[in-house]
């Protein structure tokens, strides 16, 4: 399960929860393609979209198995 929070004060009602072991908070693991993939793209102009994502991917696997 995975929460977005959008108000700061409901940080502080999920740690309390928490503090009363009434829930248990644990950190997503990193994954480090993920994170270079958004280093990536926070210094691009713009991000690729699907379209020119997969027509990339149809040329290379043309190329590679021809």
């Amino acid at each position: 399960m995975r929460v977005n929070i959008i108000n700061p004060k409901a940080a502080r009602l999920l740690k309390d929860l928490a503090d009363m072991k009434l829930i248990e908070i644990q950190d997503i693991p990193s994954n480090g393609f993920r994170d270079v993939l958004q280093k990536l793209r926070s210094k691009a102009s713009s991000a690729p979209t699907l379209e020119e994502i997969t027509s990339e991917v149809e040329l290379v696997r043309a190329k590679r198995y021809a």
